[in-house]
């Protein structure tokens, strides 16, 4: 059975958010739904999504359910393996500070299914615990794309998860540790 579970390591005042998932659909399918703009609609419920597809390019998107404009330089476009990118936010209540991060989704291919490691680096601790379970239900959500199924509600997959992520726990508990 895989582990569906996020891991989220340490780097000082930043921390580093790790998931890794197997979908049975081919590459092509899982880049598209990750790397184009008519894929992120659904699953990341984006509202707007550009993405000027090579090194140096553009992207930016509105996302979740609190419509974050991000904005930032691909870093990496190697269809369909590979899309790093900057993902930068202007302060909001919930992010006091902005993010200046960086995305990236590796696509491997395995017979009939494929790997597909998420990889969040440089987020601030603070967001870095709530990105966990949210992260978490986003890619079940884009599981569920890729299957044609109903996209499970975001609010209530992130409820059924967050109990999976005690960092989540702590700092919902203590803000501003």
């Amino acid at each position: 059975m895989q582990r569906r579970k996020g891991v989220l390591s340490d780097d000082g005042e930043y921390a580093t958010l790790t998931f890794r998932r197997v979908y049975r659909h081919a590459a092509r399918h899982v880049w598209d739904a990750i790397a184009t703009p008519e894929g992120l609609r659904q699953w990341l419920m984006c509202t707007h999504a550009a993405i000027e597809g090579r090194v140096g390019g553009q992207i930016d998107l509105v996302s979740g359910p609190p419509g974050y404009r991000s904005s930032g330089k691909i870093l990496a476009w190697e269809p369909p393996r590979l899309l790093e990118y900057e993902w930068n936010v202007a302060p909001v209540p919930e992010m006091p500070g902005g993010e200046r991060a960086t995305f990236r989704y590796e696509v491997t291919p395995d017979g009939d299914s494929t790997h597909l490691l998420v990889t969040y680096r440089r987020i601030t601790k603070q967001t870095a615990a709530g990105f966990l379970p949210g992260l978490h239900a986003f890619l079940d959500r884009l599981e569920a794309q890729l299957d044609a199924r109903p996209l499970p509600d975001w609010l209530q997959r992130f409820a059924e998860v967050k109990v999976e992520y005690p960092e989540w726990t702590r700092h919902a508990s203590h803000p501003g540790e």
